[in-house]
Parts: structure tokens; sequence; C-alpha cells
């Protein structure tokens, strides 16, 4: 049974951080690739950050610079580091595990006040 398990979200103001873990099970974790996602109110969910199994990462515009994507594959878990959050960053994050089948964490909120 594969289990994605988000922790580490929260409130905080504008400027603060945030570092979301997620912890993975019933996977071959090294040879998936991990993926942050987010969804907002009333929007499609967006890819916030990949990191491939080889360790290449990628990240949507919108966060690059402020946000940083790792994994420790000893520990089976995906970590993003969010640092100079804003209102906009808001949202519901999910775990994503993908090596043909995607796989799901079931959220953890993100609150951003100014």
């Amino acid at each position: 049974q594969v289990q994605l398990v988000e922790s580490g979200g929260g409130s905080v103001q504008a400027g603060g951080s945030l570092r979301l873990s997620c912890a993975a099970s019933g996977i071959l974790f090294s040879l998936n690739a991990m993926g942050w996602y987010r969804q907002a109110p009333g929007t499609q969910r967006e890819l916030v950050a990949r990191i491939a199994s080889d360790g290449i990462t990628n990240y949507a515009d919108s966060v690059k610079g402020r946000f940083t994507i790792s994994r420790d594959n000893t520990k089976k878990t995906v970590y993003l580091q969010m640092n100079g959050l804003q209102p906009e960053d808001t949202a519901v994050y999910y775990c994503n595990a993908e090596r043909g089948t995607k796989y799901w964490g079931q959220g953890t909120q993100v609150t951003v006040s100014s």
C-alpha cells in the first residue's frame, strides 16, 4: 500500500518560511520522481517543484529563487523549503510520487498572511 504523508504546513506572515516534508512508503522511493503541487481555492492544481530520481530539479517560475526541493532516499522523504512566502503562496500543498503511476498525499495547508 502506497502512502505519502505530508507535514510541516501552517500559517505564517509574509516573508516567513516553512519546510514541508513528505514521507513515503510502499514505493521504490529512489526510483520515483517526487514533486510538490499546490491548489488554491477555485484554481487548478499546479506544479510547484519536482525532483527526478537522478536529482535534477525544476520549479514553477513563481517560486524560483524562493523554494528549494530536496530528497533523502535513505529516509524516503522529500522536502520543500519555502522562503520569502507571499500571500499568493496560500494553498493546499500535495506531495506526488511518479514512476509511470502517480500517487498523491492527502495535502497540507499553507496560509500566508500579509
